[in-house]
């Protein structure tokens, strides 16, 4: 078996875990959502982070007003909190998820199903790191 190069142990290291799980053919299964779904679909419309200084931030209340402004509609003070909160979260978790063994945010599920080939890739980029 050749050697990874340096080049594509970096390159690995670059790609996140949604990343590597889809190029080893991996599926990423998310949890149910039994209410307030239409929230997360104002963070993806809104945008889940923004441009920041040195790369993404947190979306703002700013941008929420600017946001509800356009679209013409004022949501709840509570749904304002909720969209900042979970565009802090989403943050996070996107800089944590770079962690090769990163585990889903939703723990206790077997919720991403990795092939064999993929754990072993996984523990050798470990290895060679």
């Amino acid at each position: 078996m050749p050697e990874p190069t340096a080049g594509a142990r970096a390159e690995s290291a670059k790609l996140s875990r949604r990343e590597r799980i889809e190029r080893d053919g991996g599926e990423i299964e998310m949890p149910p959502v039994d209410q307030g779904e239409y929230l997360i679909g104002y963070l993806y419309e809104l945008g889940p982070t923004v441009a920041a200084g040195m790369g993404a931030g947190p979306v703002t209340f700013a941008e929420l007003v600017a946001w509800q402004a356009a679209r013409g509609f004022e949501i709840e003070p509570w749904e304002a909190r909720l969209l900042r909160r979970l565009s802090v979260d989403y943050l996070a978790e996107s800089h944590r998820a770079t962690q090769c063994d990163c585990q889903p945010p939703w723990g206790g599920s077997a919720a991403v199903r990795v092939s064999h080939d993929r754990a072993a890739a996984c523990a050798l980029e470990l290895f060679l790191a």
